[in-house]
């Protein structure tokens, strides 16, 4: 497919904003599964380059910017024709991502790469290849746009990285396999989910040092199947939801006393989760389910398993 970034904004894609449609990835099939947000039906089957995992819509949702770890790309959809109309090119294996559309940036982790790629999502060319420890996935890019935080799965660190001079500042120390991350609306804290270590750890952004960590052990399970990867809050900052990976569970965590409220039975290697707009639904994908869980967060129960594509990665909603 010969199409580039640079095409891809350059043609005037129709608005198709607040659609409410489901969009899930599938490591395995090599594709987006779409799904009607009323009736959860399939409404698209979008095929893009080889193991999509992380999914983040520009700011007027019109694209959705897809990490392909097997093809060193990250694939543009376009959220009204449901086709992949441009490309970005990455180190290798970009794992998830996120963007600074302010500044036109995509900071890419590149689990095979050992680094943090800095990419001019206009022009399509690296700015910058900023070392980090093996097997980088986590990314997440300050209020400001100055600061990037990067775990390192095989060090056990989080990395905070100057986002304009493109150079580590510092790292902190934290749990077996660190993953993903979570930020208190506050900006004070930094949540990290540390996958074989079976914790979450909470960085405080202003010094740079761990504060706290939380343990879970759901009832009748084994501990060393409480793998946690996935971290989603709500906006007012008070509810944290943790995915526990092959303990098929998701903790609900009070986040100003950090103590677990709730575990909610979901599917096999539950990781990637999102809450829709209004709060009411939390998503959960399970990877060796091949399902997504959707949870009603009033009541804290599944209400429905949706089949999708082989080993869904992650979940993400127009609205």
């Amino acid at each position: 497919m010969a199409v580039t970034a640079l095409t891809a904004l350059a043609g005037g894609a129709a608005a198709a904003k607040d659609t409410g449609l489901i969009f899930v990835s599938n490591e395995k099939t090599n594709n987006i599964i779409v799904l009607d947000p009323k009736t959860y039906q399939v409404v698209k089957d979008v095929k893009v380059a080889r193991r999509p995992r992380d999914m983040h819509f520009n700011a007027d949702h019109t694209k959705l910017y897809v990490a392909c770890g097997d093809d060193d790309v990250i694939d543009i959809v376009d959220v009204a024709k449901l086709e992949v109309v441009g490309r970005i090119n990455t180190g290798p294996s970009p794992e998830t991502f996120a963007m600074d559309e302010k500044r036109r940036r995509i900071y890419v982790s590149d689990e095979e790469g050992s680094a943090l790629s800095i990419i001019d999502m206009d022009q399509n060319i690296t700015e910058y290849e900023v070392p980090t420890g093996a097997e980088p996935e986590g990314v997440f890019v300050s209020e400001d746009g100055k600061t990037v935080y990067v775990t390192s799965e095989v060090g056990d660190l989080v990395h905070q990285v100057d986002a304009e001079g493109g150079y580590v500042t510092q790292d902190v120390v934290v749990g077996t396999r660190p993953r993903r991350f979570a930020a208190t609306p506050d900006k004070k804290e930094l949540w990290v989910s540390t996958e074989l270590s079976g914790e979450v750890y909470i960085i405080d952004r202003a010094t740079f040092m761990v504060t706290g960590k939380i343990e879970f052990l759901p009832p009748g399970m084994r501990k060393s199947d409480v793998t946690p990867v996935g971290l989603t809050m709500t906006k007012d900052g008070k509810t944290a939801y943790v995915t526990l990976g092959h303990a098929a569970h998701v903790a609900v965590v009070d986040v100003p006393t950090r103590k677990i409220e709730a575990y909610i039975l979901v599917g096999k290697r539950s990781w990637g989760t999102t809450l829709s707009k209004d709060e009411s639904k939390l998503f959960v994908a399970n990877g060796f389910g091949d399902d997504v869980t959707v949870i009603d967060t009033k009541t804290r129960k599944a209400i429905v398993s949706i089949p999708v594509g082989r080993i869904p990665w992650g979940v993400v909603i127009d609205e």
